[in-house]
């Protein structure tokens, strides 16, 4: 039986083809785990989508679908989509392991708390949109006009719908982490963002407006984390600053 991709330590030599072959199997380990996760999901896609369908309201959770194979393909998707999320861990671990002898121990450790940060706040992210936004944002484009239309949800529009949001939400909450790997690097400083602290507020409301939001009110819900997340992102750019250089005087932000 064929054994997992083995490690390579910090400053090991290998050659290319045993980089490869490394990495080969690394992507079936990866293929595999999503195949497992697919079948699992399968087994509970009923659970699946009764979860997927809660922000829908009371007479619409019955979703519409069209033509003979829909319904069967439309339920594989929704597990594929759980599988991804499912095996997300697996498939970061991987890469990581692939990746990381080329960072010594101490890198390795900060990269590790990025990752957990980064996952963290993805949660975050898929939690608010699926509890704040999705039930409101769906509420509102279910009851429009109801005197002129008849509202029947198809499922693989509103499936879409439902990961387009959630995804959006999902890289809004990871606005903390870029910012502070573009300090990390010297794009960006605290102070820039402090003197620009306006122009950063107003092309975070233009990204909310760019953001699946069907009215005002949704708008807004979205961009209040945003504005939150930006504050919180300079107060973080400053501590970052602040511990890489500990001899030299900072100032609160403010």
């Amino acid at each position: 039986m064929r054994r997992l991709p083995r490690r390579l330590q910090y400053g090991e030599e290998a050659t290319l083809v045993e980089h490869l072959e490394e990495l080969r199997w690394r992507i079936f380990v990866v293929l595999g785990a999503l195949v497992v996760a697919t079948i699992v999901a399968f087994v509970f896609h009923g659970s699946i989508i009764d979860w997927l369908n809660r922000p829908l309201p009371a007479g619409h959770r019955r979703l519409l679908t069209i033509g003979v194979a829909e319904p069967f393909t439309v339920t594989l998707t929704v597990c594929v989509y759980a599988a991804l999320v499912l095996t997300l861990p697996v498939s970061l671990w991987q890469m990581w392991e692939f990746f990381a002898p080329a960072f010594d121990p101490k890198a390795e450790r900060k990269v590790l708390w990025l990752v957990l940060a980064a996952a963290a706040l993805g949660a975050c992210g898929i939690a608010f949109s699926y509890f704040i936004v999705l039930p409101r944002a769906i509420h509102w484009l279910t009851t429009w006009d109801t005197h002129h239309f008849v509202v029947l949800i198809q499922a693989k529009s509103y499936y879409s719908f439902v990961v387009t949001i959630m995804l959006g939400m999902t890289l809004v909450f990871e606005l903390p982490l870029v910012v502070l790997g573009l300090v990390a690097i010297g794009v960006l400083t605290s102070t820039r963002l402090r003197k620009n602290r306006r122009i950063g507020y107003f092309i975070v409301a233009v990204v909310a407006l760019g953001l699946p939001g069907p009215d005002i009110y949704t708008t807004f819900l979205e961009l209040i984390p945003m504005w939150v997340l930006f504050e919180g992102s300079i107060w973080l750019a400053w501590w970052f600053e602040r511990r890489q250089a500990k001899t030299v005087p900072a100032t609160l932000p403010g």
